[in-house]
């Protein structure tokens, strides 16, 4: 197969500040073994998230000139406002900040003690947001798709015939709505098939309880299942996009991811009821409801990032980059969940350090060295991010041991992917000596962005 090249120009250029194995060994104690609380400056290749990291188009950088700044009614807005409708077609665009801002209004809104929200997956602050509600977040993946050796097309899938259990159980009654994550990123970033959103829709449907879709990451799964999926292949990613949000009810959506913007999201609705009520809340912490906390020019950025997402070209190389790195990891060995997702490849930390246990974090261990070894920032989606506690205190570890390495949209070059790899195997090759961490300050909400550790 021919290099992987990027669809683009470099216009504009920030420098890497390089640093030493010892310095990195001294920021990295001092930062209690938390990547999240390392200074950005001393990171060489920054995979802790594809959210907010994106590089943003000439196009971008022109519309945002164009920002209106007027408090209530721009036009920023109004193109904003046209782009997601014409997306999504549902009748209620309400900006926020970003995408936690967008659940949480949601979930205060239907949420509450006694009411469940099932999802294929939820992620963190999906999570946190819902249980911040009292309500109970309740995951429902194929379990054929848990094992990350295993290889299918569409591993991000919900487990349909446990959604009918858990209707039957609790009643329809105490399940406002049912989110599917797509893609799955709690899980690989796998993707979730047409097949199965229209299986959940008609579930929901038959029930009365509405489906919503949390997008962040709608383009990628629209192309996985152009390649994938039967009947798709030569539809467009629009279309492709457009029949999955046909088939929600409301729609959340971090913009910083597929929007490829550094910041914002939107709550999109058709309950005028709700529509109302979640409005409210948007005023009382996030602003007028035509700007939602955003500037005019960020509205600007993030309506045309959602014209330049769907451009194949684009999404061809987007996707075979990361398949790309995941290849070149199988190939030296290195155990990953298969097959590679759409915007990371996930390290299985279970695999790669066998002899940590999980109250001894081997996703966080393994995060500490990759930074050693390479100044690569990563993150873990273990028994930090997902473990818990049981009734008699005893500590219960996730379902897997992963470590994200998540690459920012039309940032880095192939030369960068290729460091990335020579850093991993290098980890992997003295993976043995490693050891385990212990939290030395455990936050008690969404512990993985503040807790501090030391080695055992």
């Amino acid at each position: 197969m021919r290099t992987i090249i990027e669809p683009f120009k470099i216009k504009m250029i920030e420098p890497i500040k390089m640093t030493t194995r010892q310095q990195r060994q001294a920021i990295l104690q001092k930062a209690g073994y938390n990547p999240f609380l390392i200074l950005a400056e001393d990171v060489l290749i920054d995979l802790l998230t594809d959210s907010g990291t994106s590089a943003m188009s000439s196009e971008q950088w022109a519309a945002m000139m164009r920002g209106d700044e007027s408090y209530a009614g721009a036009k920023s807005f109004v193109r904003f406002e046209s782009v997601v409708k014409s997306l999504t077609d549902l009748r209620h665009i309400i900006p926020t900040h970003q995408g936690r801002a967008a659940e949480r209004i949601l979930f205060s809104a239907i949420g509450g003690p006694g009411t469940v929200i099932p999802s294929n997956t939820h992620f963190d602050t999906t999570r946190a947001n819902i249980e911040h509600s009292g309500a109970t977040a309740t995951d429902l993946i194929d379990p054929r798709n848990t094992d990350p050796v295993v290889k299918g097309d569409f591993k991000g899938n919900m487990d349909v015939p446990a959604l009918e259990r858990l209707i039957e159980r609790v009643g329809s009654d105490r399940i406002p709505l049912v989110m599917m994550t797509i893609t799955n990123n709690a899980t690989g970033g796998q993707p979730v098939s047409m097949g199965n959103l229209k299986a959940v829709h008609q579930v929901c449907q038959r029930h009365g309880i509405p489906m919503f879709i949390d997008a962040a990451r709608f383009a990628e799964n629209a192309w996985f299942i152009k390649q994938r999926e039967p009947g798709y292949g030569q539809c467009s990613l629009a279309e492709i996009a457009h029949e999955a949000f046909s088939l929600a009810q409301g729609v959340t959506m971090s913009c910083k991811k597929d929007a490829l913007v550094n910041i914002g999201g939107f709550l999109a609705l058709n309950d005028d009821d709700l529509a109302m009520k979640c409005r409210s809340a948007l005023i009382l912490t996030e602003g007028f409801p035509t700007y939602g906390g955003l500037a005019g020019r960020d509205l600007e950025a993030i309506a045309q990032g959602l014209v330049e997402i769907l451009d194949e070209d684009y999404m061809h190389y987007r996707i075979r980059s990361v398949e790309f790195l995941g290849e070149r990891l199988l190939q030296a060995g290195v155990p990953i969940f298969e097959p590679p997702g759409g915007h990371a490849i996930y390290l299985d930390a279970r695999r790669f350090l066998p002899h940590i246990p999980p109250q001894r974090f081997p996703g966080q261990a393994l995060m500490a060295e990759l930074y050693i070894e390479g100044g690569v920032r990563t993150c873990e989606i273990g028994s930090v991010m997902f473990g818990r506690y049981d009734p008699d205190g005893k500590f219960v570890g996730a379902a897997n041991e992963l470590v994200r390495l998540a690459i920012p949209r039309r940032v880095y070059t192939q030369s960068h992917i290729e460091y990335v790899v020579e850093v991993v195997v290098g980890v992997f090759e003295r993976r043995e000596a490693i050891r385990g961490l212990k939290f030395e300050y455990e936050a008690p909400v969404l512990r993985h962005f503040m807790s501090t550790f030391a080695p055992e």
